[in-house]
């Protein structure tokens, strides 16, 4: 027991002194250590999208780019990309078929644009007016929670902006009254949710309708999206003007027999929300979506929810301008 105390103190006593602590001592140098830390905050991780994710194969095919995952913070590099989202609007964020796992096009390009800086990440899922609270106490490192981009938004956080979304037409399979845009629906039926952005446009609509000496929109007002899009689908209703994004996700499911209109000039973009105060991350973050953008990968990922017409051609910084 002497004899152990002994050697316990003598290596004691030589770290103090600043000596290399040797193999006898029961301990690494501490070179190896620093080198060992070092490695570790530099590491690039490739972690593989959820199996239920539909986008997966295109997230696993990416590999991580060693330039940009320099631009990444040492504190995001070593903890990894904490990511926050809300889920419950399909199909931008959403539950899987197991309940638990958060898929969407919003967790599918957090995932891809992590694989591209080799960043770990976690997926956190937390009440839509947390979000930009959990952004500047650090909590969070990104939101992507369909987020407008807003003058009033920037005032707090900094948006890297990675979709248009807007309105849209739902219209029964086929589009049998060939409806292509809003010159279309002079003296037609229009349902819409009351006192929503989908009867403004429609209002605005109509009254262009009138001014040009044609019949004004007949504007059939609903509590609610499914009473709205019930009046199409009876008939009631040429068509159903609601976002873009749910008639997208509505498009998709056979059994809704719908196809979507994308209607132009309605577009605002959406953001992904970031501490103004970490502008290493923010350059990161635009770089990766921008190559991701170049190698055809976002474009896959927003095709696999049948988003394809969300997309931008190069990733912007605050680009909002209401």
């Amino acid at each position: 027991m002497i004899a152990r105390s002994r050697h316990l103190v003598a290596c004691s006593a030589a770290a103090l002194a600043g000596a290399v602590l040797v193999a006898g001592c029961g301990a690494r140098p501490l070179s190896d250590l620093h080198a060992s830390e070092a490695a570790a905050a530099t590491a690039l991780t490739s972690e593989d999208a959820p199996k239920l994710e539909p986008a997966a194969k295109t997230i696993n095919s990416i590999s991580p780019d060693p330039k940009l995952a320099k631009l990444v913070p040492t504190a995001v590099r070593k903890n990894g990309l904490q990511f926050s989202t809300s889920q419950g609007y399909p199909p931008m964020e959403l539950f899987a078929s197991d309940g638990s796992t958060i898929i969407g096009v919003d967790p599918a390009l957090g995932r891809a644009i992590a694989r591209v800086l080799g960043l770990r990440i976690t997926i956190n899922d937390a009440d839509f007016n947390a979000q930009i609270p959990g952004l500047l106490t650090k909590r969070y490192d990104i939101v992507m929670s369909s987020m407008s981009d807003t003058k009033e938004r920037q005032q707090k956080v900094a948006f890297v902006d990675y979709v248009l979304a807007g309105a849209a037409m739902q219209v029964r399979k086929g589009n049998p009254d060939n409806l292509t845009g809003p010159g279309d629906l002079c003296g037609r039926t229009v349902s819409v949710v009351d006192n929503g952005s989908s009867l403004a446009v429609t209002e605005k609509y109509s009254k262009a309708c009138t001014k040009a000496g044609k019949k004004k929109i007949k504007i059939l007002r609903f509590t609610g999206d499914q009473d709205a899009l019930l009046a199409l689908k009876s008939g009631r209703a040429d068509t159903n003007i609601t976002d873009y994004v749910v008639a997208a996700s509505h498009a998709a499911d056979p059994k809704q027999q719908l196809d979507v209109v994308a209607l132009k000039g309605t577009e605002s973009p959406w953001g992904i929300a970031m501490n103004p105060t970490g502008k290493k991350l923010i350059s990161a973050v635009q770089s990766a979506l921008d190559k991701l953008i170049a190698g055809g990968q976002y474009q896959r990922i927003l095709a696999a929810y049948n988003m394809k017409g969300l997309a931008v051609q190069k990733a912007t910084i605050n680009g909002g301008t209401q």
